[in-house]
């Protein structure tokens, strides 16, 4: 197949391009700066506990959008404050026939399209302002994606896998249909485990417990997944948190497979890992925070379900986020009457 990678430099699309290019698809990536230097001179470089000095794939790495043409399939791997910027151009790549996949973490714009029931194609204005992404990108052409695996971007060009090899897809309908089959079947010869879901918002909601938990915890305490989940205080927070989570998914019908303590233990079980906006915070990145925790706060003003807990911590990590870009520009923590 043909698939371009928007994001495809990053730790997950680094990891999905160089493993679809060596299943023998046509991958082209989208990236800039450093990385996109780094991938056109050296290579896209991954680096596995199978191979730890590191393995390529053939992918071809451009650095705009409208240098990519027509694709079969359009993955993208990128956060969702980043989609926005961008999402007018990506109809330059989208065919009669062409499967978008938006990858990003938390509840996607998508959320409500394709869903019947009350709130059918409402706007999740946290992630999604004023319906920009709903009303640009067909939702017939989109499946939706859990992406489970941990990886983390070593150096430019240089992505080493962490740990996990799933990608759940589905349908927004919940239908099996033969386009997702062969998404399945591709994801499936790259070595990966990519089951087709009839209700992916429910393991969408399974995912987002720990983002919206463990990211945010991370990045304000420092802490690795096995500290947060192994620290009495920190892993009741983490709990408390997704109680309220959950409480808000019961309202739109959402099913745990498995339960608060097993999601938990399954995280600790990662080991000493960085989340990936802990990542962000020791790279001096913008942070994912709303669309891990403002858009679930969002839906829980929707069905007038309390956050207190969720509400809390958005606050200290919107607060991080706004004292990392001012460091970036120069400006003073320091607020005027605020000196001591």
């Amino acid at each position: 197949m043909k698939i371009c990678i928007v994001g495809g430099g990053g730790a997950i699309g680094g990891f999905l391009a160089v493993q679809l290019a060596r299943a023998g698809n046509d991958v082209t990536v989208v990236a800039r700066g450093k990385t996109l230097d780094a991938i056109r001179e050296k290579g896209l470089t991954l680096i596995t506990e199978e191979h730890p000095n590191g393995i390529q794939g053939p992918v071809r790495a451009v650095e705009k959008i409208s240098e990519v043409g027509v694709m079969d399939v359009v993955i993208l791997a990128i956060k969702a404050h980043q989609l926005t910027p961008i999402v007018d151009q990506i109809e330059q790549m989208v065919g009669q026939d062409t499967v978008i996949i938006p990858m990003q973490n938390g509840i996607p714009f998508w959320y409500f399209q394709r869903r019947p029931g009350l709130h059918q194609d409402h706007v999740v204005e946290t992630v999604d302002p004023n319906g920009t992404i709903m009303k640009t990108l067909d939702p017939h052409k989109i499946v939706g994606c859990v992406v489970y695996p941990a990886a983390i971007s070593v150096s430019p060009g240089v992505i080493k896998h962490v740990e996990g090899i799933r990608f759940p897809i589905g349908e927004l309908d919940g239908a099996t249909t033969e386009r997702a089959q062969k998404i399945s079947d591709m994801m499936t010869a790259a070595g990966f485990k990519s089951p087709i879901l009839e209700d992916i918002r429910s393991e969408i909601w399974l995912k987002l417990w720990g983002n919206l938990t463990f990211n945010p915890i991370s990045a304000l305490t420092h802490g690795t997944l096995l500290e947060i989940c192994q620290h009495p205080r920190t892993r009741q927070l983490a709990k408390d948190m997704m109680t309220e989570a959950q409480e808000i998914a019961h309202q739109f019908n959402v099913t745990f497979r498995v339960t608060i303590d097993k999601r938990i233990d399954g995280a600790e079980k990662v080991g000493r890992h960085k989340t990936s906006m802990l990542q962000d915070v020791e790279a001096g990145r913008e942070l994912e925070v709303d669309a891990l925790l403002g858009s679930v706060i969002e839906l829980g003003q929707l069905v007038n379900v309390p956050t207190p807990r969720l509400e809390a911590v958005y606050a200290l990590t919107t607060l991080l986020m706004d004292c990392i870009q001012d460091a970036k520009s120069g400006i003073s923590l320091v607020r005027p009457g605020n000196q001591h």
